[in-house]
């Protein structure tokens, strides 16, 4: 079990002293709350970021809550020597995903309920952002999930295809196979959403 401490004295300076992702995982392993606090601060933005891409829209900050507590419980199972950004966005793409299946439960529960086909509007992002970005966005949410969370997580959050992989847990081969397939299904879903 982790046992939760402070190192004695250090207070808020241990933030300032921690200069690598390795150094405050092992720290957070060893219970040091700051450190885990240096990493929440580290990459709370681009987690927020990657959970709205993925489709998290206004449960974006939920996903993201859940999966820096999901990570501190888990880091008994970081493996030493990995990185944490790709460990950690994989936990959020995962809550993501099951944000997704429980959307999909409770709106066949509501088309049951209330017998009708009318699809409920759950504030598309796309109107919050530039015509040319809502378009790719728009054109983005037509993609099977798995290529658009590929697309997303390649070109959007501009990981590299080794953290795409780890991120999605597949092999760096379906990466790039599956990017070349969405890649193709997006140009024509982009042609049309420019005419």
């Amino acid at each position: 079990m982790l046992r939760i401490h402070r190192e004695p004295g250090r207070g808020s300076r241990c933030r300032k002293d921690i200069t690598d992702d390795e150094e405050a995982v092992a720290r957070a392993q060893r219970g040091d709350l700051d450190a885990y606090g240096v990493l929440v601060a580290r990459y709370t933005a681009l987690a927020h970021r990657t959970a709205y891409l993925l489709g998290a829209g206004a449960d974006a900050a939920d996903i993201v809550q859940e999966a820096f507590v999901k990570g501190f419980r888990k880091l008994s199972t970081f493996r030493e020597g990995a990185t944490f950004r790709p460990w950690l966005l994989a936990i959020v793409a995962n809550e993501t995903k099951n944000l997704h299946r429980a959307r999909k439960r409770r709106n066949l529960m509501e088309l049951r309920v209330h017998n009708t086909t009318d699809t409920v509007d759950h504030n598309d992002p796309a109107e919050l952002v530039d015509d040319s970005r809502a378009r790719l966005l728009q054109a983005l949410e037509q993609l099977p999930e798995k290529d658009r969370q590929v697309v997303t997580c390649r070109y959007l959050l501009d990981l590299t295809e080794a953290e795409t992989a780890q991120t999605l847990d597949i092999a760096k081969g379906t990466v790039k196979s599956r990017l070349s397939r969405a890649l193709a299904k997006l140009r024509p879903l982009l042609e049309v959403a420019r005419d």
